[in-house]
């Protein structure tokens, strides 16, 4: 057995008792699981329900109280703070709902993407160039556009140009918060083949906050449900949407198909 294959037998990303308060309100409470390479997690629930907190402390952009994360066996909450920032460049990305939030925007599109790769020791103008035209050919952005700012894109070629930006260095384990949120029915569509097929061809592991059902089944191999902080449900992404347990996601399932 190669070391290839046991690394394939052990989580990538594995939480224990995740909890996270505000005062005496819980943001999440004693969240548990494990995430395989190559394989993509959705969270869902309301607005509320605590997913968008999980996601932020999960990529530690929240302080944790109570739990513990690891990553490739070691825990993330006793990484020193330089070695967390270098892996948040290098192995880990997140995605923003809003691609304001994820970009540059007084830097160029070729910018947007170059930065990574300088973050990680590039240093090539024309190699980094080059790789950052690629990078838009993939995410269906002109490469005459390069030179152009984020804010004379539309707000879906915003969001490609961020994904761009994100896996230019081929992260092992990706974040998403809501990545079609905000966007037009017809443009969610194009940016959610676009996500599938780059999820596919890279072998990347997602972590996906969505509140759409929709979005979780295209995108998901398996789905959390969480309610006021905690998690209630969680399974195969189809076995949970078609045949839901717990009486909340039936009531989410159900309220989607009565739209």
């Amino acid at each position: 057995m190669t070391l290839h294959d046991v690394a394939l037998q052990q989580p990538l990303f594995r939480v224990e008792s995740l909890t996270k308060r505000y005062g005496h309100r819980i943001g999440c409470a004693d969240v548990n699981f494990e995430l395989w390479p190559g394989e993509v997690l959705g969270i869902v629930g309301e607005s509320g329900s605590g997913k968008s907190t999980l996601l932020g402390c999960l990529a530690g952009h929240l302080r944790v109280e109570e739990g513990r994360i690891f990553y490739q066996g070691r825990d993330t909450l006793l990484m020193p703070e330089p070695e967390r920032r270098v892996l948040s460049r290098t192995e880990w990305a997140f995605v923003h709902q809003n691609p304001r939030d994820g970009l540059r925007m007084g830097v160029s599109a070729g910018g947007n993407v170059g930065e990574r790769l300088m973050a990680i020791g590039a240093r090539n103008y024309g190699d980094i160039r080059e790789t950052a035209t690629d990078w838009l050919g993939r995410v269906e952005i002109a490469s005459e556009r390069i030179d152009d700012r984020p804010r004379q894109f539309s707000g879906g070629m915003q969001q490609r140009l961020q994904i761009a930006r994100n896996l230019v260095t081929s992260p092992r384990l990706v974040f998403m918060d809501e990545p079609t949120g905000g966007l037009d029915v017809s443009v969610q569509a194009r940016l959610l083949d676009l996500l599938r097929g780059l999820v596919r061809d890279m072998g990347l592991s997602v972590i996906i906050v969505t509140h759409d059902l929709a979005v979780a089944r295209l995108l998901a191999d398996r789905l959390m449900v969480m309610k006021d902080g905690r998690v209630i449900e969680q399974g195969l992404t189809d076995q949970v949407l078609d045949d839901p347990q717990a009486a909340y996601t039936q009531l989410l399932v159900s309220s989607v198909l009565q739209v």
